[in-house]
């Protein structure tokens, strides 16, 4: 395997759509930069999703900057649509990825940054950590360790399809739009239970007529009402970060009507091996943790997070250490950002504070005194 150690403008690391996006907005700027992955293939974060995932949003405002999403207007694209989307788009604007890539640490060097992968280091004068909109390491509740060890327990990123689980009944612990969709699926297989506090739901059916004449304004709300400028927005964004999104596909009425057992209290407690819902410990031989994911930025060498876990940065600018910048995180300006109809904004936002920062530091290079 090729090793490196070079210099470089700006470092962005994450080859899935806010590293994409970051990319393309750097290319036309002029900014050298490098995009680095640990997969072996652009888009197999979404390629490793459950069958069945569709986008919550219509094809026609998919698409990244520069190249509209492909399908009808309307449509609702599956995981792998979206896979092989994101490996044509970088194809297509010929964006200099190296995959195959794991970073490993981030580290300040004078007024840069040193990037250390199991393939060499990059020194550079900017960093954009493009990750993804909650971090990729799953978040689930320490009660999980108490479990009967012949229940199979399986995060949401690692479930696939109900073939995957055994007979019995399953528990799905979170019920955002992730945890609600899961549990319609499996209820046609298994009996199911849903636990978790209710966190809303969009009410128009996205398929609908309602939907497609309600869209263009629920877009808007998202993208300039829900903002982190707003008291409503600062509001939605504490929930949407620590408690997940609404339910956007599948409704109230849909879980109902399909037999799943809906039980809005916390999963906090096992007693002889088993979960405990709503008081009674329950014989399930399956629990699905649909519980999110964490900020995991420990490889970051700096004192860059909240009391929350989450950076703290304004728009993707890091408050604390200048040159660092994020993009893709939940509500990074607004709902928005963490939908591919938000992510292209926040890339352009954010690249152009990496050209400030590029075009302030050469003028400062410039203006120094030079040796007889």
């Amino acid at each position: 395997m090729d090793t490196f150690d070079t210099d470089i403008d700006t470092v962005v690391i994450g080859a899935g759509q806010a590293g994409l996006a970051t990319g393309y907005h750097l290319q036309r700027r002029g900014i050298p930069f490098v995009i680095l992955d640990a997969a072996s293939r652009i888009g197999d974060n979404w390629r490793r999703q459950w069958d069945s995932l569709r986008l919550y949003s219509p094809a026609h405002v998919d698409g990244l900057p520069g190249l509209p999403f492909p399908g009808r207007r309307w449509s609702f694209p599956g995981k792998d649509a979206v896979g092989d989307y994101l490996e044509t788009y970088a194809r297509t604007f010929d964006l200099p990825v190296r995959l195959e890539t794991r970073v490993q640490a981030l580290d300040r060097d004078d007024d840069g940054y040193v990037v250390t992968t199991d393939r060499g280091r990059l020194r550079c004068r900017s960093v954009v950590v493009a990750t993804g909109t909650f971090g990729r390491t799953p978040s689930i509740p320490a009660v999980a360790a108490d479990l009967d060890p012949a229940i199979l327990q399986l995060h949401s990123s690692e479930y696939r399809r109900p073939s995957q689980l055994g007979e019995g009944s399953v528990l799905v612990v979170g019920a955002s739009h992730s945890g609600t969709d899961i549990a319609y699926e499996l209820v046609e297989t298994h009996p199911t239970i849903l636990a978790g506090r209710d966190c809303g739901e969009i009410p128009p059916r996205l398929e609908s007529p309602l939907f497609q004449v309600l869209f263009p304004v629920v877009l808007f709300a998202w993208r300039h009402v829900l903002t982190r400028r707003t008291p409503l927005g600062r509001k939605v964004m504490a929930h949407v970060r620590h408690h997940g999104g609404p339910m956007l596909r599948v409704k109230r009425r849909d879980l109902l009507e399909r037999g799943v057992e809906r039980v809005t209290s916390r999963v906090e407690e096992v007693r002889d091996g088993r979960p405990v819902v709503d008081g009674v410990p329950r014989d399930v031989a399956t629990v699905v943790w649909a519980t999110g994911f964490r900020q995991e930025l420990g490889w970051i060498d700096l004192p860059i997070t909240g009391d929350d876990g989450w950076p703290r940065e304004k728009r993707g600018v890091a408050t604390d250490a200048p040159g660092l910048f994020f993009c893709g995180m939940s509500f990074q300006y607004s709902f928005s950002s963490m939908l591919l109809p938000g992510v292209g904004r926040d890339a352009a936002y954010v690249a152009d504070q990496v050209v400030r920062r590029s075009r302030t530091r050469a003028k400062s290079t410039a203006d120094l005194p030079h040796a007889a």
